[in-house]
């Protein structure tokens, strides 16, 4: 069972949603959140971003950063940028993008959950990635960013959240990037409580992105119900928020990568070992997407060819040994071009499938890397069967779009 509650969110009132909302912490650079909140003093950048702040941008990891940021997130609140709802609601959040509209409950899940694998992970953290959100969670003492959370469709949930749908609004609006952003605030009791029963019916839920705020926002509740010498388990700090989307209505998008050489290999010698293992076409000089599962597109030289997998390269019933991910990492960046570790390897960079393959092909041809690899998408019953086994995705493997939009919603501890 999912152990949820409503909380009683802060947020910024509609007229001036806008400024404030942002994207992730984690997408973009102090550089970039720099010019995007340029003239903006309502920038939730200022919050989560804060060395933006300093006249030289400073180091993020930095203590008068994080200082900065509890200043900054005081004064939001003190100048009525950021409100609290005076009771404990739910919170339906849409966004649209390509015109599919995906609708997500903004909840409370129990930190326990985490900590006992009823919320279920696909990725490994960094324990350094981990540590400077737990220092933004302390500091703060607020889960200032939602985590993404995904959960077995429920055609329950589906009716309560169609009949909020149906009422105005309170945020609507759409971001510089064309993606739509809808929210809606649940006060009614019998749908709160009749959304809190559903979730106890469902076994787990998913983390699909926001693996480090997880387990910061888990850690830092573990750690103040350790140091409270009255914890009694029902404390604001028990729970951490999250946007938690039905599985059939999220998309996730390619993760593909580029390779700096090709490990001393003439082009004709690469090509030649693919052949050990894929079936290998020729497709002229235009990058094309995959075409299915165990189909893969490299480019290089200005020349793009379609890879097969064959049959003895993967198992189906190894929820593992069948990604993608792992065909290639197995027989082409590790076993041809000797990159062993994805994590750490300086020959290899990483690009989301939302800058198209045009992205790949001209980093290529601008001789900044050599090869190009495009990947098939995995799908969400995958990342799901690798979580319910308990196993682990390779990284840089799933890559979800659109993003949470930040600052539309935060949850305070206390």
């Amino acid at each position: 069972m999912a152990l949820i509650k409503p909380f009683k969110g802060i947020r910024p009132p509609k007229s001036i949603v806008e400024q404030i909302a942002s994207r992730p912490y984690d997408v973009l650079s102090s550089l970039e959140a720099r010019l995007e909140a340029e003239g903006n003093e309502k920038s939730l950048y200022r919050i989560i971003k804060p060395e933006i702040d300093f006249e030289e941008i400073i180091d993020e990891h930095h203590p008068d950063v994080y200082q900065r940021a509890v200043q900054n997130f005081n004064k939001f609140q003190e100048k009525g940028w950021l409100e609290q709802d005076p009771e404990e609601y739910y919170y339906v959040y849409a966004q649209t993008m390509n015109g599919k509209t995906q609708y997500g409950l903004v909840v409370c899940s129990h930190v326990d959950d985490y900590m006992n694998g009823k919320i279920k992970k696909h990725e490994l953290t960094r324990r350094d990635k981990e540590e400077d959100r737990m220092k933004h969670v302390r500091v703060n003492n607020a889960n200032i960013e939602p985590v993404f959370f995904a959960y077995p469709d429920n055609k329950d949930l589906d009716k309560i959240i169609t009949n909020t749908i149906s009422t105005p609004a309170e945020y609507d609006f759409e971001a510089t990037d064309g993606v739509g952003h809808h929210f809606w605030v649940i006060k009614d009791q019998e749908d709160i409580q009749q959304i809190t029963d559903i979730f106890a019916t469902i076994p787990y839920l998913y983390i699909a992105d926001g693996h480090h705020r997880s387990a910061a926002a888990a850690l830092v509740g573990a750690e103040k119900a350790r140091l409270n010498p009255h914890h009694r388990g029902d404390e604001e700090y028990n729970y951490f928020m999250a946007v938690c989307f039905p599985d059939n209505q999220l998309n996730i998008i390619d993760y593909n990568r580029l390779v700096k050489d090709l490990n001393g290999l003439s082009v004709s010698e690469f090509l030649k070992k693919l052949e050990a293992h894929f079936i290998v076409e020729d497709k002229g000089s235009d990058i094309e997407k995959p075409t299915a599962l165990h189909n893969f597109s490299i480019y290089l030289d200005g020349k793009c060819y379609s890879l097969t997998a064959k049959e003895d390269t993967y198992d189906d019933n190894d929820p593992i040994g069948v990604l993608d991910v792992t065909i290639s990492s197995k027989y082409i960046l590790d076993e041809i071009l000797g990159i062993k570790d994805l994590r750490s390897d300086q020959r290899i960079d990483f690009v989301g499938g939302i800058r198209g393959l045009d992205e790949l092909k001209k980093r290529v041809d601008s001789s900044e890397m050599k090869l190009a690899l495009a990947l098939y998408p995995v799908t969400m019953k995958q990342l799901m069967d690798i979580a319910d086994s308990g196993n682990i995705m390779p990284p840089k493997t799933t890559w979800f779009e659109p993003k949470l939009r930040s600052g539309l919603v935060i949850h305070k501890l206390e």
